[in-house]
């Protein structure tokens, strides 16, 4: 499959620039890849160091840090055609931004000078550790425990669902400082190499199997005050504050996958003969397909809204949760009418409709279910 140009508005010369480099790299490196290694469950983290290298693992930070500066519509749009091309891979990058988010909006300008050029530095990979086996879309139950011993805590607890558990270079993570509610979380940063922390196996998933997730048990971790982003309870405004941009990500990913689930059956409609002429000049076909590209056009204006309200400093917690919702019910729907039109083909692995129908199943459920989206949109317009 190769991947159809897209024609977008973007704001400079730069940007256009960067999305240009993002197709290379997503037709050369990660399409030629997709299929083999989310058949063997197999990390690909030399991909990640090459987006990293690229400067696309990075673009909305700060530039003086080593981020690419670019606006966040801009960034969601360099996710979405990674994803197109391989969808674990736009996780990735999302759920690193997510993990680098708090440092760079709540951290000390010592904090953000010390560790985000290290995050930003292509070679880095964080991990963002909010839910817990107990906890998941109740998050402000977490139980996980951070006990101040002079000037360290000491932390024990067991994190759940972790994007890059195990394999991460540094952990965002939430817990718990005092017994007062969503006010007694904090937020610390854990390296790796901390003494006390491991992974479990990873979990054995439907899909998006190339994008490991895994418990991280922290067993009296020893993490310094300094390490404290944030002051002491403030970090679960700091975890909902990322979820809203990491939301914006995950609407960008689905956006991608809808896509290429599209593509494919474009193309596997104009090929496919039957009563002698192609499917595509059935009308029941070319109906499917013209809602597939119209939900899949409406969810990419959702979220390119809520980013360009996020770059002008508005307010966009609502906006980031309809796209979200949207865009990831949209993938459900795009993808099982992929399989529908490929008919029996679809049902196999010959054909990379059937990987999209799994990997899509998983958007509607991370950075907080659908259900939970339409609390948040609920709740924003009616209090």
């Amino acid at each position: 499959m190769t991947l159809t140009l897209i024609e977008r508005s973007l704001p400079t010369p730069k940007a256009a620039d960067l999305l240009g480099l993002t197709r290379e790299i997503a037709a050369g490196e990660l399409l030629p890849r997709a299929d083999i290694d989310e058949e063997a469950a197999r990390f690909p983290r030399d991909v990640l160091r090459l987006l990293g290298s690229a400067g696309l693992m990075s673009l909305p930070f700060p530039e003086e840090f080593g981020g690419g500066g670019q606006p966040y519509a801009v960034y969601l749009q360099v996710l979405e055609e990674i994803s197109r091309a391989w969808l674990s891979v736009g996780i990735s990058v999302s759920v690193h931004g997510l993990a680098t988010y708090p440092v760079a909006v709540a951290g000390t300008r010592a904090q953000q000078d010390e560790w985000l050029p290290f995050m930003l530095s292509g070679e880095a990979l964080g991990a963002y550790c909010l839910s817990e086996p107990q906890s998941g879309s109740d998050a402000a139950a977490l139980a996980t425990r951070a006990q101040l011993d002079g000037d360290t805590y000491v932390v024990s607890g067991t994190k759940a669902w972790i994007t890059h558990g195990g394999v991460a270079d540094f952990y965002s993570v939430m817990v718990r400082t005092s017994d007062n509610g969503h006010r007694g979380i904090s937020c610390l940063l854990v390296p790796a190499d901390s003494p006390g922390l491991c992974s479990a196996p990873p979990e054995r998933k439907m899909g998006a199997n190339a994008s490991r997730t895994a418990a991280m048990i922290l067993d009296g971790v020893r993490v310094p005050v300094g390490r404290r982003i944030g002051d002491e309870g403030t970090g679960f405004p700091i975890a909902l504050s990322a979820l809203d941009a990491g939301r914006l990500g995950i609407a960008a990913c689905a956006v991608g996958l809808a896509q290429a689930a599209l593509d494919a059956s474009v193309s596997y409609a104009r090929q496919r003969q039957q009563f002698g002429r192609p499917i595509s000049e059935v009308q029941g076909i070319q109906f499917m397909l013209a809602d597939m590209a119209t939900q899949v056009s409406a969810a990419r204006g959702l979220y390119l809204d809520a980013a360009r309200r996020k770059d002008a400093g508005l307010t966009y917690s609502r906006e980031a949760a309809m796209a979200k919702l949207f865009a990831t019910d949209a993938a459900m729907r795009i993808t099982t009418d992929a399989v529908q039109i490929h008919g029996g083909h679809g049902y196999t692995r010959d054909f990379p409709v059937e990987r999209y129908f799994r990997e899509a199943k998983v958007l509607q459920i991370v950075e907080g279910t659908n259900q939970v989206q339409r609390i948040v949109i609920g709740r924003d317009l009616t209090r």
